[in-house]
């Protein structure tokens, strides 16, 4: 007599159904869990991701494939770059640490740097953390550099295997996140947009981290001030900032609370449905389609389905396609069509903030046009 089915074998189960027969699960790296921070509202993209189904693919299978991810020339150019930042045992690298997050220690004249090499992604993950143990436990005023460590992170309810930049060991045994990106600082700031996404995926990272401290005693401080270092100005110099993930880290945190209950969202959805790219068009596109989306324009640059959500919302004539800022200022109004006929005073309540806003806008437009023609009259009639 087989064993009963416990709530988290039955969950495995059920994913399982959901990504087709035979179709293995596609693990999520901290570039996909930042995503998932971004955008926490999207049932959608939390079911897809809890299931491991290759987002890619179905969007292929949609027919809306996606234009998601780097250049090779712009993955050679970062790979050069963090080659130039890590030489000579990670010496710049350390030193931007201590300048930028530790100038109260003792300078980083030498380091150590712990092999991390072992069979597969459990044991390079057992083998950081013995050399974090072992740092932590030696620190005594001394530096430790650990280039591409691994980390495990449970997501809903597996292990999903995450890898930093670097890890660094103060010489106070606490932890520092190290986030190298290709993109440059200009006079000291860089593309908001950019070290936004870096700071969501420093996030996960120092998650990961502070599960491991967890498991020692003491527990070392995990420092929520992370170092994102880019190249300076237009040239191939490294320089560095400092980044506080204090906020992102707990929407991170959330989010992955609502993904491990993400049996609620796959209770809700019909009987049979399944996302394998194999199954018909037509199929396809109904179960994708009985999960909730929410898409807003930044979803062009973190999901590879955001093509097909784009045109399903554009479609629907919804005002997220406008931006969240949009949405959010325009109340209950959730389609153009609505917006259209509250501004001609068609819809709408207009004690409505939003309401009154719109009436206000189409009445100065008609007002600007209708001065507009007279101008236009009187320079045809003096000609």
């Amino acid at each position: 007599m087989p064993p009963p089915r416990t709530r988290g074998t039955a969950l495995r189960q059920r994913l399982a159904e959901l990504r087709g027969p035979d179709v293995p699960a596609k693990a999520l790296d901290a570039r996909a869990l930042a995503a998932l921070a971004a955008n926490p509202g999207c049932k959608r993209r939390a079911i897809l991701d809890g299931a491991g189904v290759n987002k890619a693919a179905l969007a292929g299978a949609l027919g809306s494939p996606s234009a998601f991810g780097q250049s090779q020339f712009a993955l050679t150019r970062g790979n050069a770059f963090e080659a130039k930042v890590k030489a000579d045992g990670g010496a710049e690298l350390l030193r931007l640490v201590h300048e930028r997050l530790d100038p109260a220690a003792e300078p980083p004249t030498t380091a150590s740097v712990p092999e991390l090499t072992a069979s597969g992604p459990e044991g390079r993950t057992a083998r950081t953390a013995l050399a974090l143990r072992e740092a932590t436990e030696q620190a005594r005023g001394t530096w430790t550099f650990l280039d591409h460590p691994m980390l495990a992170l449970d997501v809903a309810g597996s292990p999903a295997f995450l890898e930093p930049d670097a890890v660094v060991v103060h010489p106070d045994g606490s932890w520092t996140v190290v986030e190298i990106k290709s993109f440059p600082m200009l006079d000291g700031s860089a593309d908001p947009a950019k070290v936004g996404a870096a700071a969501r995926q420093a996030a996960v990272y120092v998650l990961a981290l502070e599960e491991v401290a967890a498991r020692l005693d003491p527990a070392p401080k995990v420092r929520h001030r992370v170092l994102l270092v880019c190249p300076k100005d237009f040239s191939n110099l490294p320089t560095a900032s400092a980044v506080d993930v204090r906020k992102q880290r707990a929407v991170t945190s959330r989010q992955l609370a609502r993904l491990t209950r993400i049996q609620d969202i796959a209770d809700t959805l019909p009987e049979g449905t399944c996302f394998s790219p194999e199954l018909p068009a037509e199929q396809l596109t109904a179960a994708v389609e009985s999960v909730p989306a929410t898409y807003a324009p930044e979803c062009l640059a973190a999901c590879e389905l955001a093509f097909h959500c784009r045109d399903r919302s554009r479609a629907a004539g919804a005002v997220t396609t406008l931006g969240r800022s949009v949405r959010a200022e325009l109340g209950g109004l959730t389609t153009v069509d609505d917006v259209l006929a509250a501004a001609r005073g068609e819809l709408g309540d207009p004690d409505d903030p939003a309401v009154a806003a719109l009436r206000r806008a189409a009445q100065l437009r008609t007002e600007a046009l209708g001065a507009r023609e007279a101008q236009e009259t009187l320079g045809a009639m003096c000609r």
